[in-house]
């Protein structure tokens, strides 16, 4: 068993991440964690999200959830980004282009297209 002094450590070292999570910011992050995302490598992606909004230090503008399904398994992992009204799907996603989107989508609000759905049924 650890000592009380060990685990308060603990416990502050991950309560960034929890507030990232569960913050009132104006952006959300959504990445599906269904059966199928999961299989197709969204446990990565959500993790690379939390750690990356934090280390930009955007966790007042953008919270990092997790959902169930959202319907396109074929092109999962799929991350929605809703900003007031206005969402933008990004599928594919890999740990890898997720540092692009919170550089030029969260942080800069300039949409990945490339990373989109629209470029990828085209």
């Amino acid at each position: 068993m650890k000592s009380l002094a060990e685990l308060a450590a603990i416990r502050e070292r991950m309560q960034s991440k929890v507030n990232i999570r569960e913050n009132n910011a104006s952006m959300r992050i959504v990445v599906g964690m269904a059966t199928c995302g999961i299989s197709a490598g969204a446990r990565p992606v959500l993790n690379a999200f939390v750690e990356g909004v934090a280390n930009a230090g955007l966790s007042n503008k953008a919270t990092v959830s997790q959902t169930g399904c959202i319907g396109i398994c074929q092109y999962e992992p799929v991350v929605e980004v809703y900003n007031g009204d206005e969402k933008v799907t990004y599928v594919n996603m890999t740990p890898e282009k997720v540092a692009k989107v919170i550089e030029d989508h969260i942080k800069n609000g300039k949409v990945v297209a490339e990373y989109t759905i629209g470029a990828a049924t085209k």
